[in-house]
């Protein structure tokens, strides 16, 4: 059984990006009966779904788990919904700023993770790492890829979504003014295992995700 990990190139002015960071990190490892293959993704609207769509054709995963960059974010965010919409804030890694653009013309409006999102976040809380359930990927590259990903995977029995990972504490560092949080390329790997192992056992149990109320007000 194959887990396609990916992870985005530095974007942003950054030199380093922990999704890659953590991905790389796990590259070729195996666990149980499955092996981990990451690969890395450009931060460029018109480049980043190539080689996703190469990846998924080459690996024929079981379980996709692709994971972003969230400045600002504490936790690890378990996406629940990408949206089929590119907007921009910044210019991408080339100079490109799509805005009010659909990642698919005609595709719906929206698709949901068919990650197990409560067995993982609940798992890795109970493991001492912070995890939630994101309610929006926002709206570059990340959730490009998340939506692309879910629009290719669409009535396959693949289970794939997005997570987005905080800072590296070098990064943190750099930034001025309050505390920003971070976390270490370790404990980002941990926890990554952490819910790995969540997805195999979910995988070879079938089933579906667990009811909790992990839900936002806003």
């Amino acid at each position: 059984m194959k887990i396609l990990i990916t992870g985005f190139e530095p974007f942003g002015g950054e030199s380093i990006n922990p999704s890659w960071e953590v991905a790389k990190a796990l590259d070729g490892l195996k666990l149980q009966d499955a092996q981990l293959v990451a690969v890395q993704l450009p931060c460029v609207f018109s480049q980043s779904l190539g080689p996703l769509q190469h990846a998924l054709a080459i690996h024929q995963p079981r379980i996709v788990l692709a994971l972003g960059q969230a400045d600002g974010r504490s936790d690890f965010s378990i996406e629940r919904v990408a949206i089929n919409v590119c907007d921009a804030r910044i210019p991408d890694n080339a100079g490109d700023q799509p805005i009010d653009l659909p990642v698919v013309t005609d595709g719906p409006a929206a698709y949901f993770s068919t990650l197990p999102l409560k067995k993982m976040a609940l798992a890795l809380k109970a493991k001492g790492y912070p995890a939630s359930i994101s309610q929006t990927a926002g709206t570059f590259v990340c959730n490009q890829v998340f939506y692309g990903l879910q629009h290719a995977l669409i009535g396959s029995e693949v289970i794939s979504g997005f997570v987005h990972v905080p800072l590296l504490p070098a990064q943190a560092a750099m930034r001025s003014g309050a505390p920003i949080a971070s976390m270490s390329t370790e404990t980002l790997k941990d926890a990554l295992l952490c819910a790995v192992d969540v997805l195999l056992a979910h995988v070879k149990q079938g089933g579906s995700d667990i009811q909790h109320a992990m839900g936002a007000n806003h």
